[in-house]
């Protein structure tokens, strides 16, 4: 009750400041008590919305199955659409809704012709005259890139984790070599994609034991795996899918805290998802990354005339309907030529390699750009760069002792610096990779050092990948990207907490949260005759919450008793109950004792995998 009578309080805060910008019909209309006539004059007198329409004006390379994006008002409001095609003429279409209700897509029937250009023009009716809308395009000719082949790593003791309750699980080893000081601080959400076992999201306690895993298919990998907010509620989502030319080709997926699917979503407008960078908004909708490689001279690079130049898209995506309704692309707004990555004969030039988006509430977003060394805050009204840091023609004139290279992950902190993992490697810039805080200021143009945090056991240089997430404690929390370790750092550089994934793993990002869930699944068991006693093993994947597990016995399985109670001891715990069964099961046991989930009803056997019991994950 008091939850929500201060949400009524809010609401009327807000109310009374709104009402008080208004005055007489406007009062009335907004408080949904106008007369009619008076309503409709207040609509008639409102400002238009902004319209974005995308493929932004001037877009030199959308893709031929491009969507046409109207973001702004809801789609009653447009009328009069006209596509047509410099070469493949007038293109008929379905015109979608968002199901945010600020805007739709029309989707073309037919493909574009790849090199026409394309004009697009509307009207926006419904506040005041008629306003006519457009944009104009040029039409990309798309090239597929194929997967490289990966290396296998050998799975070993050592180096792989074995489980007998869960045999088919085998995610690569970790080991702790500073041990956390504040656990309560949370869990450690990692990828790993290349190195020995299975590849797939992965939760581990800060102890090193593992908390939660899902195995993916062999060469389809995870990445950015992350704890992110969907219609209000906490969810998990990564990037899945095939590495293709140092960019991913593949789909974003949400999964509740139980860890079942919620949503999967595909890249818009011909593009795969790519694993970069996936954001949730409160609105429900969903910033990705996109790679649109496409044929171009590139010659005067140093390259083929029939070269591939891999372009870079930034996509805000209707999670519930699918439908694109905004696109970025880097060809368009940023020169090639500010790229620091060499153009290679017979080879596709990755020139800008997008890998970070940053959404701001005020209709602005953040990029990275690996390869041009820069960091980009883009309007998305009108797609125009407001300012670069770093790189070629920096706008802001960077201050003494800050400099970089090849970085990841920049983001804005709660007091308005900037923080940003800073590779400086491939090929080195300097002898070791740093988290970054940055200070702008934008009345004299100038970037400010506010510090710079190296691993402070033994340097870090790292080629590829990384990101720093700002913790609550004030702390730093560092995924050292293709190295395979993370760290947790103290603003003066302190190291608090060392986590590493058995060499070679890579995982792209690391996180740290404090989790708890309750699978949808049953506790697994594995059970042994062992003369007078039975070796058990109980495990529950993604489980946080179980302090004890309870045995029960008996002559069948329909007829079962207690036989013990003990502690657990980790995702897998093994007991040696008391008893010959011949049936046997656990329940996971909450503190107070509550139970929270049963196993099947085994037989124990000579043979292990002969009693265990499997089940989906």
């Amino acid at each position: 009750m008091f939850a929500a009578s201060r949400r009524f309080a809010d609401s009327v805060t807000v109310s009374v400041s709104i009402i008080a910008a208004l005055s007489g019909a406007s009062v009335l209309a907004w408080l949904g008590r106008a007369p009619p006539a008076l309503a409709r004059a207040a609509v008639a007198s409102a400002p238009a919305p902004v319209e974005v329409i995308s493929p932004l004006p001037g877009t030199p390379d959308a893709n031929p199955r491009t969507q046409i994006s109207f973001l702004g008002a809801p789609v009653s409001a447009l009328r009069d659409i006209v596509v047509l095609g410099s070469a493949s003429g007038r293109h008929d279409g379905r015109l979608l809704s968002y199901s945010t209700g600020t805007g739709g897509s029309f989707l073309p029937d037919q493909p574009f012709d790849p090199g026409e250009r394309v004009t697009v023009s509307a009207k926006l009716v419904g506040y005041g005259a008629p306003e006519r809308l457009g944009t104009t395009f040029s039409v990309s000719t798309p090239v597929s890139l194929s997967q490289a082949p990966k290396a296998q790593i050998p799975a070993a003791a050592t180096n792989v984790m074995h489980f007998v309750s869960e045999p088919d699980l085998g995610p690569p080893a970790v080991t702790v070599t500073t041990p956390d000081s504040d656990p309560a601080a949370g869990d450690v959400f990692v990828a790993p994609y290349y190195g020995p076992g299975q590849h797939g999201p992965m939760i581990v306690a800060p102890n090193g034991q593992l908390v939660w895993f899902k195995p993916l298919p062999l060469h389809v990998e995870a990445f950015d795996f992350n704890l992110q907010s969907y219609l209000g509620q906490p969810v998990l989502t990564w990037w899945q899918g095939h590495l293709v030319f140092g960019h991913g080709q593949g789909v974003d997926e949400i999964y509740s805290t139980n860890y079942t699917p919620i949503a999967t979503l595909h890249g818009g407008n011909g593009l795969y998802a790519d694993l970069h960078d996936f954001e949730l908004t409160p609105q429900g909708t969903a910033w990705i990354t996109a790679y649109a490689p496409q044929r171009r001279d590139l010659s005067a690079l140093g390259g083929s005339r029939d070269g591939i130049l891999v372009g870079c898209a930034v996509q805000e995506i209707d999670v519930k309907t699918g439908l694109v309704m905004f696109e970025w692309d880097a060809v368009g707004h940023v020169p090639i030529r500010y790229s620091y990555a060499s153009a290679v004969i017979g080879r596709a030039y990755d020139w800008f390699h997008l890998n970070a988006i940053e959404p701001l509430s005020n209709g602005t977003f953040l990029i990275s750009s690996r390869n041009t060394w820069a960091v980009y805050l883009i309007s998305q009204q009108t797609g125009r760069v407001l300012w670069r840091l770093g790189g070629k023609r920096s706008t802001f004139t960077l201050g003494p002792g800050l400099q970089f290279a090849w970085q990841h992950d920049p983001q804005f902190l709660a007091n308005g610096t900037l923080a940003l993992f800073n590779n400086d490697d491939n090929p080195p810039e300097a002898s070791q990779s740093s988290a970054l805080v940055i200070s702008l200021d934008y009345a004299t143009g100038t970037a400010t050092l506010v510090s710079r945090l190296t691993h402070p056991g033994w340097p870090i240089l790292s080629d590829s990948q990384g990101d720093v997430q700002p913790l609550a404690s004030g702390d730093f929390f560092v995924g050292w990207g293709r190295i395979g370790d993370a760290s947790e750092l103290s603003p003066s550089g302190q190291d608090v907490f060392d986590l590493h994934l058995a060499a070679p793993t890579n995982s792209y990002r690391d996180f740290r949260y404090p989790w708890s869930a309750q699978p949808a699944w049953r506790p697994s068991i594995a059970a042994v005759a062992a003369g007078a006693q039975t070796q058990i093993s109980a495990s529950w994947n993604g489980a946080t919450d179980v302090a004890s597990w309870e045995v029960l016995a008996g002559p069948s399985s329909s007829s079962l008793s207690p036989v013990g109670s003990y502690p657990d001891t980790g995702f897998e715990t093994s007991i040696l109950a008391p008893t010959t069964g011949p049936y046997v099961g656990v329940e996971a046991l909450s503190e107070t004792g509550a139970v929270l989930a049963a196993s099947p009803v085994i037989v124990p056997t000579a043979t292990v995998s002969a009693a265990r019991a499997k089940r989906r994950r």
